[in-house]
């Protein structure tokens, strides 16, 4: 069925969801993910406790809940996903859809590592004796070469206390030298890659593509059980922290308040990458989720439960994970701070399993609950990351099997995933999580929202809604993405250029060919935004200056999917800008009426 044409090709007509609620639980797994539970709680800790909420509310409410809300908008009133869409909004737009795909393939390649890693400590959880709770024989003449000693993760404090050498828990060696066999120096190369996580690699894509073999139609089913389970997993383990020795403590530090870092700069950073990297804007997949949509659905209902209940989990993960780390301080007899080291894999793999080995009863149901727990808010996070790139690539070639396409894609993200179970994998991950999770995303989040906002118009964009919806937008959506949300993100993103470093990974500096793939990434992505401009500008060269610069930002081609739709829209919207016009008001005035909604 044709439904609307581009550049005159024909769009057929997009499968939508079973039912609202199957979009609105694919989003709550898509954005309620990894970063919840072992980034949210350091962060949290590490730039003032409780005091961060302050900026990380206030940067929810002016930065995260508005580009949530307007990719979800976006989404489901053109009907594409975010290359098709950005392409129709405008030609030079088309580069920022593309960049945000380079994004969005970063992280999936690296977060389906995060994922085998997750999967090779669930397997060694079933058994009696958790294999992270003492120390091997193998480790100990490396660490006499450098005059340190393993600790077993069992032991309720340290019983030699004659030994002054510098002590490691066997939780951490065992995820060092057993798990990634790390190495430092990476003069000759990477390494080959570690064949265990490999596996684990290849189990976690071979989920991934039978989650998302029939788009929507399969992960939309998938999504209740990818969404409700890890809450019953997390409140389990809430109750069961809430009961243990030293929890109270633990829970005091997470929230424990130091108003005098709400002065620092690099706080608020601390809450935009948080607020960025957890609800998942910037990415493309909030695009492609809503352009399943129908054209009608309550949008806003959604926008506002994902964003709430992704802050609750942060909290909610917080309590719990601080409430067995201070546990953990209690059996060793020290204050939390001192247990808690670092966030991020540090936090998942070194810190909590050394907790959970010093449980008394059951610790391998714990790490069982743990890491299937992670390993499933994994999945719900990559199957949005890898429907993403399946939409695009169907969105280009219409006619391609569904099931191929999700099979090539999961394939080439697997291959790609290979570097980050090598010795070297975590200086790769690091890199990549720099350049691609972080700076491609963020230079292309600022691009859309300025886009949008800016160039095609808050003006017509509001309209826009007005129309899908049936009803005005409030002030506060309008007063956000016209004035504060883009402002705020250029001058963070100044900020962030501003204290840009030479990147390293545990205090090891990187290779500088290693650290030129990086910027080799970034240079790509930003360059072919600039030659699709030059590209579009070329190919309208026969209209003559001004008019092929016109041509190369034009909106023309926009507007919803199905030709009578796309009529009724134009009409409205002609009736709406020409009884605007009437008022004969300044461009001040117009446009502080466009912000109140007047």
């Amino acid at each position: 069925m044709i439904a609307s044409e581009i550049n005159g090709k024909p769009e057929t007509e997009r499968p939508q969801w079973g039912n609202g609620l199957e979009f609105l639980m694919s989003c709550v797994a898509m954005s309620v993910g990894l970063g919840n539970i072992w980034r949210f709680p350091f962060t949290a800790y590490e730039n003032g406790g409780g005091a961060f909420l302050i900026p990380y509310i206030i940067i929810l409410t002016v930065i995260g809940r508005p580009l949530y809300y307007m990719e979800m908008t976006l989404g489901q009133f053109s009907n594409r996903g975010n290359v098709r869409f950005f392409k129709s909004l405008s030609p030079y737009l088309k580069g920022v859809g593309y960049g945000q795909v380079v994004g969005s393939v970063c992280v999936a390649t690296y977060y389906c590592c995060l994922m085998a890693i997750t999967l090779f400590y669930l397997v060694h959880s079933f058994t009696g004796d958790l294999p992270w709770g003492t120390c091997q024989d193998e480790w100990t003449e490396e660490l006499n070469a450098i005059n340190k000693r393993c600790v077993d993760a069992t032991a309720k404090g340290d019983d030699n206390t004659n030994d002054t050498r510098e002590t490691i828990s066997s939780s951490e060696l065992f995820f060092t030298k057993e798990v990634l066999k790390e190495i430092t120096d990476l003069s000759d190369g990477i390494g080959m890659p570690e064949w265990r996580l490999t596996l684990c690699l290849l189990v976690s894509w071979v989920i991934t593509f039978l989650v998302s073999v029939r788009g929507v139609q399969s992960s939309g089913k998938a999504s209740y059980f990818l969404a409700l389970f890890p809450y019953v997993i997390m409140i389990t383990l809430l109750i069961r922290a809430a009961t243990l020795e030293g929890a109270a403590e633990g829970m005091y530090y997470f929230i424990k308040t130091d108003w005098a870092k709400l002065a620092e700069p690099d706080v608020w950073y601390a809450a935009v990458t948080q607020c960025f990297f957890s609800l998942n804007v910037g990415f493309g997949s909030i695009i492609m989720f809503s352009s399943y949509n129908a054209f009608d659905h309550n949008i806003n209902r959604d926008a506002l439960i994902v964003t709430t209940l992704d802050t609750f989990t942060s909290l909610l993960s917080g309590v719990t994970i601080f409430g067995i780390l201070g546990n953990l301080a209690h059996n060793l007899g020290v204050t939390p701070d001192k247990v808690i080291n670092s966030g991020g894999t540090g936090l998942a793999f070194i810190s909590y399993p050394d907790a959970i080995a010093k449980m008394e009863a059951v610790p391998w149901l714990f790490a069982i609950l743990f890491f299937f727990m992670l390993f499933v808010l994994g999945v719900g996070s990559l199957v949005a990351l890898h429907g993403t790139a399946n939409t695009v690539v169907q969105d280009i070639f219409p006619k391609l099997a569904g099931w191929k396409v999700s099979a090539c894609t999961a394939t080439a993200g697997f291959l790609i995933g290979l570097m980050y179970v090598t010795p070297g994998g975590q200086f790769m991950l690091n890199l990549v999580d720099y350049f691609g999770g972080t700076f491609i995303i963020f230079i292309f989040t600022v691009l859309e929202v300025t886009g949008v906002a800016w160039v095609y118009g808050l003006e017509n964009f509001c309209l826009d809604l007005e129309f899908m919806l049936k009803r005005k937008v409030s002030p506060y959506w309008r007063i956000t993405w016209g004035l504060i949300t883009p402002f705020l993100l250029i001058i963070i993103f100044v900020y962030f250029c501003a204290k840009l470093e030479r990147l390293k990974y545990a205090g090891h500096d990187y290779p500088d060919g290693i650290l030129g793939f990086g910027w080799a990434v970034l240079g790509v992505s930003v360059g072919q935004f600039l030659l699709w401009i030059v590209w579009y500008v070329f190919r309208n060269r026969s209209y003559g200056f001004p008019e092929m610069i016109n041509k190369t930002f034009t909106h023309e081609n926009w507007g919803p999917t199905g030709q009578a739709r796309l009529e009724s829209w134009k009409k409205f919207k002609e009736d709406a800008l020409q009884e605007k016009r009437k008022k004969g008001k300044s461009f001040f005035w117009h446009y502080f009426d466009i912000l109140i909604g007047r």
